[in-house]
């Protein structure tokens, strides 16, 4: 689930704040660069990670360590852990502080993968497929096709904030209530979560295009990646709902 501050547009509204979109195609130029420059850092360390943590018995500790947490328990440490660095990118101007806000992040979305990954991963041994490299390249093409939309209409997808923290609650509670009553989370609602993630994607690479400040690139890229990885989860769990 992604952290999705959208905290009445923030970003724009710190002191001495102006958007990109109004300083000049350079500067613009020079934000985009650096934005999705971290993004991809970002996904090359998550990618790192979770070698690691398969390469070596840190997955099997890790799942463990998960299971004996509970999963309901380590789901709210995940949504308030995503909310705090988010809100850390988004408002503090300490640069270091904004690197650690997502580099925490993406540690933390990693360990929460592990689960999943791990199941993924029995599961292509038993069907003979490698469905977590599917999963991962239909999230890739999906998140460049939202981005070419952003970027080739130059439209500003602003208005679908509301829609996006409310699928967000929406889901939530839908995942809650699965906890309580038992019941399965099936392919209708991991279809409707991957729209909703695409969404959250069309929204976020709008406010870059348009209305982060140039300083905030760091924050932009948490954003992104928070998208690109709620995506990734939830086309990954659609493809092994299949059989």
């Amino acid at each position: 689930m992604q952290p999705q501050s959208m905290q009445d547009d923030g970003f724009t509204q710190m002191t001495g704040a102006v958007p990109v979109e109004h300083l000049g195609a350079d500067v613009r130029g020079r934000f985009i660069f650096k934005t999705y420059a971290h993004l991809l850092g970002a996904i090359m360390l998550f990618t790192g990670l979770e070698v690691v943590y398969f390469k070596t018995n840190l997955a099997g500790n890790i799942l463990q360590s998960v299971s004996s947490m509970g999963a309901l328990l380590f789901l709210g440490a995940f949504i308030l852990v995503s909310y705090a660095a988010s809100h850390i990118a988004h408002r503090v101007r300490s640069k270091p502080l904004q690197y650690a806000a997502l580099i925490g992040f993406v540690v933390f979305e990693s360990l929460f993968f592990v689960p999943l990954l791990w199941f993924a991963q029995d599961y292509a041994l038993k069907n003979n497929t490698n469905v977590i490299a599917n999963a991962a390249g239909t999230t890739i093409i999906g998140f460049l096709g939202l981005t070419m939309i952003v970027f080739g209409t130059r439209k500003d997808f602003s208005f679908l904030r509301g829609i996006v923290m409310w699928g967000v609650f929406v889901a939530i509670g839908v995942i809650l209530a699965s906890f309580f009553m038992g019941f399965e989370l099936g392919t209708v609602f991991f279809a409707a979560m991957i729209a909703l993630a695409g969404a959250a994607i069309l929204y976020d690479t709008s406010n870059v295009l348009h209305h982060y400040p140039e300083d905030r690139y760091v924050a932009a890229s948490l954003e992104l990646f928070a998208g690109i990885a709620m995506m990734f989860w939830y086309i990954l769990r659609l493809f092994i709902s299949r059989d």
